[in-house]
């Protein structure tokens, strides 16, 4: 419990609204108590300044103080302060408590001098306490209900946070036990479960970049599926010809002859070659792959290239050509890798070609790359299969057998060596009207 997120926001709310009510107390209590202290002072300027007048009009009026004693003992009680009234030399002649009267008074704080403009001279002093405990505007009596009411709404406003934080701790987490949820079905290994999160914020981004992850990972499951399925198929059909040969070589239904021996060997030559795509797919794929980069002609390389292929694609009826610049800069590659990309291009175009079509290598500096194309007028690539063609194992045509279309790896491998290369490789096609793959290769310094 106390390591839920909800929790946690319970607490940091509270925690937040506690200091921000402390706060205020401490600055309002303060400010409240100065303001009290000056209100007061100012009432005891004009409370004495008040009985100063009533004291000197009684005066004028009796010529002394005789009798004045009655007077302060009533300003007392409608004020509830002490005061004490001594004339010019000293001598207390009214006290409102009536406890020092006619005796020399000798006061902790200075009164006010009583000496209107009509007299000559003092006609005496008076002293006024700042007031009682009773007072009124005693500053511990007026803050006394500012305190409670800021008690109460501190316990008001933290009955409102814990509510508030209840409701939106729920509507918060909600899409985050979601995400917990999924990505828990997800890990025991159902890779359709995706998360439907309506919010537009940094929850609604995290659960589209989860499903996103999810939709990759359900793609790596099933791409992993189809590799092993591919595999077992492309093993199986060499190593039951080659069985099928043993079995009628041992059961003497044919004889173990050259053609024998010579078809046994195009069965494990095929195998051979399948194993050895597989392997260099897989170093190319986890990095792996080690090249030996070295400025080369790439002009040099399409030539030899070329040349390789156009027996098999003059037995077919299909023209093979080159247009080259003048003169192409250098390029920084591994000669044997590079050699396999085009020759994989190549056989690719001669086994999507007929009779009559035509197949163009083309290259051209590209500012610090060189450009190499590969065009042809065969068949072409619908748009829905076009996507998938670097992908392993993948056939435009299901139904071409391994003899005829190969084994599905040519153009993934093409892909990931000229990756290696920090280059990049595309497909262009038109169903009927042919295809066109573009590579680039880096320029050498």
């Amino acid at each position: 419990m106390i390591h839920s997120l909800r929790f946690r926001l319970l607490v940091a709310f509270t925690l937040a609204i506690l200091v921000a009510i402390t706060t205020t107390y401490f600055f309002v209590g303060r400010s409240t108590r100065g303001e009290i202290r000056q209100f007061q002072e100012r009432n005891l300027q004009i409370h004495t300044a008040r009985v100063e007048r009533i004291l000197c009009h009684y005066y004028y009026q009796q010529g002394d103080w005789t009798g004045i004693q009655p007077f302060v003992e009533q300003m007392e009680a409608l004020r509830g302060q002490r005061i004490v009234l001594t004339d010019a030399s000293g001598i207390v002649v009214a006290d409102s408590q009536g406890d020092l009267l006619g005796e020399q008074y000798h006061p902790d704080s200075p009164g006010k001098t009583l000496s209107p403009p009509w007299a000559e001279g003092i006609l005496g002093t008076v002293y006024i306490s700042p007031g009682s405990p009773a007072d009124f505007t005693s500053p511990q009596r007026l803050f006394k209900p500012i305190s409670r009411f800021l008690l109460w709404g501190s316990l008001v406003a933290v009955a409102i946070a814990l509510v508030i934080t209840f409701f939106l701790s729920r509507r918060i987490l909600a899409p985050v036990k979601a995400l917990t949820l999924t990505a828990r079905r997800l890990g025991q290994g159902d890779f359709s479960q995706r998360v439907q999160v309506q919010d537009k914020g940094e929850l609604g981004e995290l659960a589209q970049a989860f499903n996103s992850m999810a939709s990759d990972l359900e793609q790596a499951e099933q791409l992993k599926r189809n590799m092993v399925a591919d595999v077992a198929h492309e093993l199986r059909t060499p190593l039951s010809n080659i069985r099928g040969y043993l079995e009628a070589a041992r059961d003497g239904v044919i004889k173990s002859d050259a053609d024998t021996i010579r078809s046994l060997d195009e069965e494990v030559i095929l195998l051979s070659q399948l194993v050895d795509d597989l392997q260099e797919l897989a170093l190319a794929e986890a990095g792996e792959l080690k090249l030996d980069i070295q400025a080369e002609d790439i002009a040099e390389l399409i030539n030899q290239a070329v040349a390789a292929v156009r027996a098999q694609a003059a037995a077919k009826g299909v023209s093979v050509s080159i247009d080259l610049p003048d003169k192409l800069p250098s390029v920084n590659i591994d000669c044997r890798r590079t050699s396999q990309v085009l020759r994989n291009l190549l056989d690719n175009a001669v086994a999507h070609t007929a009779k009559g079509d035509t197949i163009m290598v083309t290259a051209w500096q590209q500012a610090n790359w060189v450009k190499v194309s590969v065009t042809d007028t065969g068949e072409g690539i619908s748009a829905e299969e076009l996507p998938n063609i670097f992908e392993r194992f993948y056939r435009v045509d299901k139904s071409r057998t391994r003899a005829t279309g190969g084994s599905g790896l040519g153009l993934t491998i093409a892909k990931r060596l000229v990756e290696a290369h920090g280059g990049t490789i595309e497909a262009q096609s038109e169903l009927g009207k042919g295809s066109r793959f573009d590579f680039t290769l880096p320029v050498s310094e």
